[in-house]
């Protein structure tokens, strides 16, 4: 039986022009995982990551904290969904940025409901797959880690496709898995176990690397 551990991104820059790019906290969170995982003493036989910046910026730090020299697969189906995107296919006019805490509230909401409906096969988001499509895209990933590995594999991806493998393995509704996405943390780290058969969870979102005082700031959601 082998473990498979998926990393959310280190925090990247919300509000920002650009989203798809960690900041200096998210490289922080990073690089300091990759010191716990060297810490445990834990070693991988491959890495695996989504092709968007924040992914691989995040591998980039955990190799530097835990001194590691992998060459990551890069996995597209493992890329977030475009939330953007989402929001624009139930809401069309464009939104303020989001830098009050109710308009942080009031993006989330859309969210929500945007993911709820292209879920649901109510509506498809500009430039993005049918629901199912993307849920194919995560399975993929998760198949070709029980066919071609036995030990410790690392995935790094997004909140979107953590969510929805866990949703996939348990079996919950689309309204589940949103709310699994939307209690994400950057950085967390999901278990599974895994035999060639299936994969099983053992923890989901935990931050083992931020569980002292010290870190207490670094706690972070988007």
């Amino acid at each position: 039986m082998g473990n498979l551990y998926l990393v959310r991104h280190g925090q990247a820059s919300f509000g920002a022009a650009d989203y798809d790019n960690l900041s200096e906290l998210g490289h922080r969170q990073s690089v300091r995982l990759g010191e716990y995982f060297a810490g445990k003493g834990l070693q991988f036989e491959a890495v695996i990551t989504g092709t968007l910046k924040r992914h691989a910026q995040t591998w980039a730090g955990i190799a530097q904290g835990a001194a590691l020299t992998h060459q990551a697969l890069e996995w597209p189906g493992l890329n977030e969904y475009d939330s953007e995107a989402v929001i624009k296919a139930i809401h069309p006019a464009p939104l303020e940025k989001p830098d009050t805490p109710e308009m942080v509230r009031h993006h989330f909401r859309l969210l929500r409901d945007g993911l709820t409906q292209w879920m649901n096969g109510v509506v498809t988001p500009q430039g993005m797959p049918a629901y199912n499509d993307f849920v194919h895209g995560v399975t993929s990933a998760l198949d070709h880690v029980r066919k071609s590995h036995a030990g410790n594999v690392l995935i790094v991806s997004s909140g979107g496709p953590i969510s929805t493998a866990v949703g996939h393995i348990l079996g919950t509704t689309p309204e589940t898995t949103i709310e699994l996405n939307l209690r994400i943390r950057n950085s967390s780290v999901t278990e599974l176990a895994y035999t060639p058969k299936r994969h099983m969870l053992v923890t989901y979102n935990t931050l083992p690397h931020l569980d002292d005082a010290a870190y207490t700031d670094w706690v972070t959601y988007s």
